[in-house]
């Protein structure tokens, strides 16, 4: 039986707290951060030892490339999105290759440390939002859509469920949801003719959809993650779309519109959503645990659906990712094309090491 809730856990090692609130019935997802990442060896021990205290649990993380990726030292990097977006300009059959080629590597490295999904892809749009940028494809929908695809068809062939965010599109708004109030006021028709296209086209590759904490006030004056209307009405009925509507982070700032802990996961969790993120806050976990007590059991075949086949562990992450058929392919393709010469990526005098050092735009919480 799967809880409603996705929390997060102290460390790179459980502590006696976090085996206690794992053993939670409520408790159905956990999802790793930077602070729990040291080595691939670390984490697969991690995952599996989070497994031994919950079976049931579906572990995820971001690792989405570019500057919002947990799983860094031992792990291949990745690009932004938005510098395929940018070949797509130039050598569009190229991009949409490597976009697949993305999309197949970072899944297959994921789920070798036993991580089940990554929060992934992006299907907001390039435009005015400061905390998406070039987190996105593209400011061109018809492009993010093709090269989403391609990402997601990489995904599934290694094994990994898809999640696409934030819904319904959070690239036309400025304010960062993560540290501010973010209210669109367009009208709905003009949501749906640019930023809703992607989630409408790449419905058939999306096995999970995560709302934004945006407002969009001509539809409704609740946070789309808190909007029976977009979630039940537009996503459920109007779209048809039936898999995991996992909530946004309910610690960001632009949720606390619906109150404490407690009221935000209920909102969450009575507005539509299938699980109810609450990270970075124990106080405000445990009591999102007392609440969600309260509530309805979700949707056990959705959530079970976001599990993946986790390989069996060879010692170190190459030799597991060996048993992945297009790793090393893959690996080649996107370093090659993005930073330079497989050699080159330990080197700290190389773009690569400035890119790792990006300020991530979704670590509001240090």
């Amino acid at each position: 039986m799967y809880g409603p809730l996705m929390i997060d856990v102290a460390g790179s090692q459980l502590t006696e707290a976090d085996r206690d609130v794992l053993s939670q019935p409520e408790v159905g997802g956990i999802i790793l951060f930077a602070r729990n990442v040291e080595t691939p060896e670390q984490v697969r021990a991690l995952c599996d030892d989070i497994r031994q205290v919950q079976p049931n649990i579906i572990i995820g993380a971001d690792q989405e490339g570019g500057r919002v990726a947990r799983l860094r030292d031992g792990f291949t990097p990745l690009p932004a999105m938005g510098r395929i977006g940018e070949l797509f300009d130039r050598q569009p059959c190229q991009a949409l290759s490597l976009a697949y080629d993305c999309g197949y590597l970072m899944a297959s490295e994921v789920l070798a440390v036993g991580i089940d999904i990554s929060f992934a892809p992006v299907l907001d749009i390039n435009g005015v939002s400061k905390v998406i940028g070039d987190r996105s494809f593209h400011p061109h929908t018809e492009a993010i859509v093709a090269l989403s695809m391609q990402f997601m068809r990489g995904m599934k062939a290694a094994g990994m469920a898809t999640t696409g965010k934030h819904f319904p599109g959070h690239g036309s708004i400025a304010p960062d949801s993560h540290v501010a109030d973010a209210i669109d006021e367009r009208e709905f028709d003009q949501i749906m003719a640019v930023d809703l296209q992607p989630f409408v086209q790449c419905q058939p590759w999306l096995d999970a959809l995560m709302p934004a904490h945006v407002i969009f006030s001509q539809v409704d004056d609740k946070p789309a993650g808190f909007s029976k209307i977009w979630l039940q009405d537009i996503a459920r009925k109007q779209l048809g779309f039936d898999g995991v509507l996992f909530s946004d982070d309910l610690s960001m700032k632009a949720a606390h519109v619906a109150g404490d802990a407690g009221a935000r996961v209920k909102a969450a969790l009575s507005a539509g959503c299938d699980m109810a993120l609450v990270c970075n806050d124990r106080e405000a976990a445990l009591l999102a645990i007392e609440t969600a007590k309260q509530l309805p059991k979700p949707n056990q075949q959705r959530l079970h659906a976001m599990r993946s086949e986790i390989p069996q562990w060879q010692g170190s992450l190459e030799a597991t990712c060996a048993q992945f058929d297009y790793w090393a392919q893959a690996k080649q393709n996107v370093t090659e094309a993005f930073f330079g010469n497989p050699s080159d990526c330990d080197s700290k005098d190389k773009p690569l090491a400035v890119q790792s050092q990006a300020v991530d735009p979704t670590n509001y919480s240090s």
